[in-house]
């Protein structure tokens, strides 16, 4: 099970004086914030055009060394489209440069632990779609940890999910904007439900009710694929109804409801609201979706 804009929405919210005291304490500190970026700039948007990449192995993701940096996570409460657990808005700072897959985790890197034996021998459906450079698909945050612990092991260095924070950082590459390409979205920077609904001031498009092979859209700053659309993306953080209380260090939250765990990016078969770099939802360790994939990470020495 997994709880996204069109099905279910979060069960609790926390309105006691101490979360408004944490609320409004946010603020402050997201003005601070703010301010410094505007005064001095953020160390993370000074992005290589080049992005550093490596390969552990023949089979294993391409990933792009993410440079440390700082940023505001969460969305404004102007945002079009946003939810109250985008929120409260908040600092976030990372400490040290780390690694992300440049792009989700394909079919064929998966196969590969499948060969190897590995994954725990599970294949996944791919609909009929293709395999190949296709997103993986079907697969629960147990099944991404198979694969990870499989990588791990075949590289002799240990591979992740990203945290909620991490993931966020990455997406936006820099920017502020619902999207990393700005304000508004199309069918033609991402795959997503476009063909009855619109953001912001964009037009209607298509409707490609199926995923598409990774890299399929332009990179964002930071170089990766696909962060808005195409597949969710699972994450390594239990499940909260809001940020209260979050990390500031960008560490995953593995405080909550684990039985849970977040998703993030949306995927093909939402509207565009759903893949802002702001949104979030969760589902069940054990559930797998059609459009659930995830994407990997790695702690650098």
């Amino acid at each position: 099970m997994r709880c996204i804009a069109r099905g279910c929405l979060p069960t609790r919210r926390k309105a006691d004086a101490i979360s408004m005291g944490l609320y409004h304490w946010s603020l402050v500190l997201v003005a601070v914030v703010a301010l410094c970026l505007v005064l001095f700039g953020a160390t993370h948007t000074a992005v290589s055009a080049a992005p550093d990449t490596f390969k552990d192995c023949d089979v294993c993701p391409e990933m792009v060394v993410i440079p440390a940096g700082q940023f505001v996570m969460g969305s404004p409460s102007y945002e079009e489209g946003r939810y109250d657990r985008e929120g409260p808005q908040h600092p976030v700072m990372i400490g040290q440069p780390f690694a992300v897959g440049k792009y989700e985790i394909m079919f064929r890197e998966w196969d590969a632990c499948v060969a190897d034996g590995g994954c725990d021998g599970y294949r996944p459906d791919d609909e009929g779609w293709g395999r190949g450079d296709r997103p993986v698909i079907s697969v629960s945050w147990e099944h991404a940890q198979t694969y990870l612990g499989w990588l791990s092991r075949t590289t002799g260095t240990a591979y992740r999910l990203l945290s909620e924070a991490e993931w966020e950082y990455t997406a936006r590459a820099g920017t502020t904007t619902p999207f990393h390409f700005g304000a508004t979205i199309g069918t033609d920077q991402a795959n997503y439900d476009g063909h009855y609904f619109t953001y912001g001031d964009g037009r209607k498009g298509v409707d490609r009710r199926k995923t598409v092979p990774v890299g399929s859209f332009p990179s964002n700053a930071f170089g990766l694929h696909d962060v808005h659309g195409n597949v969710w993306e699972w994450v390594e953080d239990c499940w909260n109804d809001s940020y209260a209380g979050a990390p500031g260090d960008g560490d995953a939250w593995t405080a909550g409801e684990c039985g849970r765990r977040v998703i993030r990016g949306g995927s093909f078969d939402v509207t565009p609201k759903n893949v802002r770099a702001a949104y979030r939802g969760w589902g069940g360790t054990i559930g797998r979706d059609y459009d659930g994939g995830f994407r990997v990470a790695r702690t650098l020495p």
